[in-house]
């Protein structure tokens, strides 16, 4: 696997989630001592997500491989609940000097949407992105529903009443999934969980019909033959070493290819008032995190595109995607079921006119 720089994506790869990251409390000092005396005591990353979803394992990783590269001790702490918006305000109220960080998925872009917070990620956070996700629909090995095509001309002939588990109201797969409901043409209702974790095994435990998530999180469930994919998200079918097929979305509807690839980011926060020598070491870890051969042997066995994001182009991505959330949360407001920010109210633009806003005015970018 190519080596990843910051500022920029790089290669495609697959991979699922493992538990290489299971540990709560990582202790890794290597010879030589942390530059600058920094820190002096453990570094806290404060998971937005619950522990075994797929934000987890993956911030877990990235903080043990953090430690690994600085000596440093890291202690990951998970606060979920409000789409992120709980572990961001927590994060907010701690000092700004680089001992608590947030351990983040999609660039936080809910919580200013959905109300649960005024931060603006791009004004008062320093951002960077390890890995990106992609979407998948699946279904338990009993299901009535062999293929998609099952499932679309079902839910077609029982408009509302086809079920997918998501990772919380107005989540990252609540989106994916309105915007694939949209493009499939059918109406589907939405039922919310704390997490990717306990979103798949509400479809495996048949409460929900289909399991809404991210390939990372059906992977090894598929594999043993207890869920049935039906699609992902990516641009191309995937093919595992047991022969087995897992179709793109665009293959089987090829006006949805204009969607893909679409799933979930994997991010690391810090309030952007830290030291900026806190922030240079910080920056300096996560980047050497990402590009480990452990982060990239685990990734290998997932279904994630490696993409290492810092600085300006993070910022960028950051304020972008809250742009397309806004406007399709707007759009489909009934299927949110709650109060949302419009666009104006957050002093976005539409997305169309994206590139022509950025940068917005009194943009700065970390020196």
């Amino acid at each position: 696997m190519k080596t990843t720089k910051p500022q920029g994506a790089l290669n495609r790869r697959s991979f699922m989630a493992g538990s290489a990251a299971a540990a709560s409390y990582l202790v890794i000092r290597p010879d030589g001592a942390n530059a600058a005396g920094w820190p002096e005591k453990p570094v806290n990353v404060v998971i937005m997500y619950a522990a075994g979803g797929g934000t987890d394992v993956v911030i877990r990783l990235i903080a043990q491989e953090m430690a690994k590269a600085k000596g440093w001790k890291v202690e990951p702490i998970n606060k979920p609940g409000a789409v992120g918006g709980i572990a961001t305000n927590y994060v907010l109220q701690q000092p700004a000097d680089g001992y608590t960080l947030l351990g983040a998925a999609n660039f936080n872009k809910f919580v200013r949407v959905m109300g649960h917070s005024t931060s603006k990620t791009w004004e008062e956070w320093t951002v960077m992105q390890a890995a990106a996700s992609l979407a998948s629909w699946s279904v338990r090995a009993e299901s009535e529903f062999k293929s998609a095509d099952d499932m679309v001309k079902w839910a077609k002939a029982n408009p509302g009443k086809l079920t997918i588990s998501t990772s919380g109201t107005g989540g990252l797969w609540q989106e994916l999934a309105m915007q694939v409901a949209d493009r499939l043409d059918i109406d589907v209702k939405y039922v919310p969980y704390k997490g990717g974790k306990p979103a798949t095994l509400a479809g495996l435990q048949g409460e929900v019909m289909v399991a809404g998530g991210g390939v990372h999180e059906h992977i090894e469930l598929v594999r043993a033959g207890k869920l049935r994919n039906l699609f992902h998200c990516g641009t191309s079918d995937i093919k595992l070493k047991d022969g087995k097929v897992l179709h793109s979305l665009g293959t089987l509807v090829p006006a949805a290819k204009s969607l893909l690839p679409a799933g979930g980011t994997y991010n690391l926060m810090m309030r952007r008032t830290v030291p900026i020598a806190v922030q240079k070491q910080v920056t300096e870890a996560f980047v050497a995190a990402a590009n480990s051969a452990a982060f990239k042997k685990v990734a290998e066995s997932k279904f994630f595109e490696l993409q290492v994001l810092t600085g300006e182009a993070a910022d960028k991505r950051a304020a972008q995607l809250e742009s397309q959330t806004a406007y399709l949360f707007n759009r489909y407001n009934k299927q949110i079921g709650a109060k949302v920010k419009s666009a104006k109210e957050l002093g976005l633009p539409d997305p169309k006119d994206f590139e022509k806003w950025w940068p917005p005015k009194g943009y700065k970018p970390v020196a």
